[in-house]
């Protein structure tokens, strides 16, 4: 009878541990270190739940130069580009400063970048979006080391985009203008061929950690 009651206990206790440590894992997220930079595993997105579907650093210099920490938060994981544009829900393309750069310098990258990953077809058809990207860093000359820049697809409102968490411009009511911009990251041609496997979740990491560190 004993036995019975310690046993009946025991399961109870194993049963309560469950639940203590589901609570857990659904309250919390975990968070990765990136090149310094806090990256979260989980995230809200105008209310939506969103992973972390990649996050790597965007070099320049022949590596030399490690510019920002790029990360893709998507409803579900997904490993190509056609299957990231398919996808339903809300998305975002999460940008941590490691230096300080010129916004028009960070803009025209973009524009260099969409160029080269875009159809004439598509970049005719985003070229007024894309105007109106740059004049949205025109007014910010100078982004500094630890600022964010965050790029939103919302489902139903369009594109938006954030510094620092606090939206700025107009919103870009074509959606798949979002899809567009990932295009200059993970395109035929990506501004950084190392960070491309990385936001498609295919590689763990690209973060050169054999370089001196004091050298960025």
């Amino acid at each position: 009878m004993k036995s019975l009651k310690k046993l009946e206990i025991g399961k109870a206790l194993a049963v309560i541990g469950a639940a203590l440590t589901f609570g857990l894992t659904a309250q919390f997220s975990w968070a990765a270190d990136v090149a310094g930079v806090k990256v979260e595993e989980r995230i809200k997105i105008a209310g939506s739940d969103a992973v972390l579907n990649g996050s790597g650093i965007r070099y320049a210099a022949a590596g030399l130069v490690r510019v920002y920490v790029n990360s893709v938060y998507l409803p579900q994981k997904r490993s190509t580009g056609a299957e990231i544009a398919a996808l339903k829900g809300a998305k975002r393309i999460h940008i941590n400063l490691l230096r300080e750069i010129n916004a028009n310098d960070f803009s025209k990258g973009l524009r260099d970048g969409m160029r080269n990953n875009l159809s004439q077809a598509d970049q005719q058809k985003y070229f007024d979006s894309l105007l109106r990207l740059g004049n949205i860093f025109g007014q910010v000359p100078v982004l500094k080391k630890g600022e964010t820049i965050s790029v939103d697809q919302l489902p139903g409102t369009g594109t938006v985009v954030l510094i620092n968490g606090k939206r700025v411009g107009e919103v870009f009511p074509d959606e798949t203008f979002w899809n567009a911009l990932l295009q200059i990251w993970i395109g035929p041609k990506p501004i950084d061929e190392s960070l491309k496997p990385v936001l498609l979740g295919t590689k763990d990491s690209n973060d050169n950690t054999r370089r001196d560190e004091n050298r960025y």
